[in-house]
């Protein structure tokens, strides 16, 4: 257990504590770990080689993690996207895994008690708190793009994220800057690591990204207090350690060069490979393919007939046009068409006819020979190939 949540124990309840006094029952935990298993982020520590009742035991000693959520130049899309979750349901999530302490888009409150519950919990948790971030900062004109309960968004995200234990950029657009930095960019957009680049950040791109990649990093915070390990982006490996091409589900149509030209043609009806279409897939890492939305299956943008704009590439989304085919770095460019079936056949020198005519003629010179000298062992001395007279026909020699 973190040495931060042990200090604020007395504040915050266990996991355990909390589903007790609001009378949950052990067997709808166990069904929710079963489940948290299975959709929680592939390599999640708390969960490695465990069965249900192990990851209960573990994590319901966890002390809840206070959690404030703050918005900057966003869609709320990634917000949405939590909201969609199943295993577990965001009910469940900010209710009894986390205690959500502050999120404008969730929260009763609005105005002056919004600000109110925001400086509380600050001051409450400080040290202790998991700032969650989505949306981009803007850095140009300080409060003309941004403001927040009158101070612009790069001095809350100085004040609160100074005083946060960990900091999550949830989104592309927060990870690195995303559509608002897109050119011409003019408000300056950036993500938080540009603005805090010694706080401990972990980057959760994607337009929108998986809610179960954060559900994982807060539940390894929480159980450990580490944070999982991470790329040169600052990305959980456990999330972004493979692109999404050599796993998606249309790889066979790419390798037998069968191509979608425009939406809506026959290649596109069959399920095609989207490449020509401007597919970002061979250089995005992300487990889309893999991991679907909402628990659907085929409910991610390849998977419903788009191609990939690389939103968890900082060099891709948004830079790249959307229908602008990319380089293959490692991955060889596939056959226009599958290899024919017949080959084209040289022709044979006189000599080499003769030759061989030579030896086709050895060959039954040999094999005449061999089958006179049986027949005379046998007692006959017929025409080869006739029968005996002394045997029926189909009799063995």
């Amino acid at each position: 257990m973190p040495n931060a949540l042990v200090a604020s124990a007395k504040v915050l309840e266990t996991i355990d504590e909390r589903l007790l006094r609001c009378g949950i029952s052990r067997r709808a935990f166990l069904i929710f770990c079963s489940s948290l298993m299975i959709a929680a982020p592939y390599g999640l520590a708390i969960t490695e080689k465990k069965t249900p009742e192990e990851v209960a035991a573990g994590l319901g000693k966890v002390v809840r993690p206070p959690v404030i959520w703050l918005h900057f130049q966003d869609c709320t899309g990634c917000t949405e996207s939590l909201l969609q979750t199943s295993h577990p349901d965001f009910g469940d999530l900010i209710l009894n895994i986390i205690s959500l302490e502050y999120h404008e888009t969730l929260m009763a409150g609005s105005g002056l008690q919004a600000r109110q519950a925001l400086d509380e919990a600050v001051k409450k948790y400080a040290g202790k708190y998991i700032l969650v971030v989505e949306g981009s900062i803007p850095t140009k004109d300080q409060g003309i793009y941004m403001k927040m309960a009158g101070r612009p968004a790069l001095n809350v995200l100085a004040d609160i994220g100074g005083k946060a234990a960990a900091i999550v950029a949830i989104g592309s657009c927060a990870s690195w800057g995303g559509i608002p930095s897109a050119d011409p960019d003019p408000t300056g957009a950036v993500g938080v690591a540009d603005l805090l680049p010694n706080k401990s950040i972990v980057n959760i791109p994607g337009c929108p990204p998986n809610p179960y990649t954060l559900l994982g990093v807060l539940l390894q915070y929480a159980s450990n207090g580490t944070l999982p390990e991470a790329d040169e982006l600052r990305r959980p490996k456990f999330a972004f350690d493979r692109d999404i091409h050599e796993h998606c589900t249309r790889r066979a149509h790419f390798d037998a060069g069968n191509f979608v030209k425009q939406y809506g043609d026959e290649g596109h009806r069959e399920g095609w490979c989207l490449y020509e279409m401007g597919c970002k897939g061979p250089e995005t890492h992300a487990g889309c393919s893999t991991r679907h939305f909402n628990e659907i299956p085929d409910v991610w943008p390849i998977g419903i007939g788009a191609p990939c704009i690389g939103c968890t590439e900082k060099s891709v989304a948004f830079r790249i046009p959307m229908f602008q085919v990319v380089q293959l770095h490692t991955i060889a460019a596939p056959p226009t068409s599958f290899a024919p079936i017949t080959t084209t056949h040289g022709s044979m020198s006189p000599l080499a006819t003769g030759l061989v005519g030579l030896g086709v003629g050895a060959l039954a010179g040999a094999g005449y020979v061999a089958s006179r000298k049986f027949s005379k062992e046998q007692g006959y001395d017929g025409p080869p190939g006739s029968t005996p007279s002394n045997s029926e026909p189909g009799d063995d020699a």
